[in-house]
This record gives C-alpha cells, sequence and structure tokens, in this order.
C-alpha cells in the first residue's frame, strides 16, 4: 500500500478553472485519497444558481467581495464581507449574489453528481 504524502500544496489561483453553478472553481485535492475534503477557489458570477447538495457539506470563506453582496441560505439573504465564513449543511438551498471571491472547503470530496436544483 503506497504511503499517503506527508503534505501536499496546491496554489490556487494557478490551477484550472471549472464551471459550477456558482462561476468558476480551481479544485484542489480531489486526487489526495487520504484528505477527506476538496478545497476551492470560486470566483461567483452574477448569475449563480441556487442549488443544494444532497451529501455535501460546504464551508465558506470569503475573500473579496462587492459592498452589497450577500449569500442566499433557503430564501434568506445574509450580508457577506470579507472574512465572513458560512458553514451549510447538505439539503440547505443556497445562493451567493453578488460579485465575490470564496474559498470553499468540501467534506466528502466534491462531487459534481451531488449538484441538485429545484
Amino acid at each position: 500500500m503506497p504511503k499517503a504524502p506527508a503534505f501536499v500544496v496546491a496554489h490556487l489561483p494557478d490551477l484550472p478553472g471549472t464551471p459550477c453553478p456558482c462561476g468558476t472553481a480551481r479544485r484542489a485535492f480531489a486526487e489526495v485519497e487520504s484528505f477527506p475534503a476538496t478545497v476551492h477557489l470560486t470566483e461567483i458570477a452574477a448569475t449563480a444558481k441556487v442549488h443544494y447538495h444532497k451529501t455535501l457539506t460546504e464551508t465558506y470563506v470569503v475573500q473579496e467581495c462587492d459592498d452589497d453582496a450577500f449569500i442566499e441560505l433557503d430564501g434568506q439573504a445574509h450580508p457577506v464581507r470579507p472574512g465572513t465564513a458560512i458553514l451549510i449543511s447538505p439539503g440547505t438551498r443556497h445562493r451567493a449574489v453578488g460579485k465575490m471571491k470564496v474559498i470553499i472547503f468540501c467534506t466528502p470530496k466534491f462531487d459534481p453528481n451531488d449538484e441538485w436544483f429545484d
């Protein structure tokens, strides 16, 4: 059995961007079997779609955002600013509104088949 790496370094802005319901995500650590999560740098587009996950828990950490940006959680708007952290449990309908850049921690690892829309 191969030994798990002692560490892995990822420079998120250099990773390839992948379209997602929120905008563009740059995802790290999906290939690290010993790490139970993925870490994303996501640039939120103005057209972020309300969605939810059945198994994923997401933690958003806002890095940059417009002054009037907010996150919508189960239909309720919550203002955000740089440094805001939001824990989003499975089943919570959510979307970010306004231009922003966030770090997202997904546990378990991100699965594109676990993006659901009403």
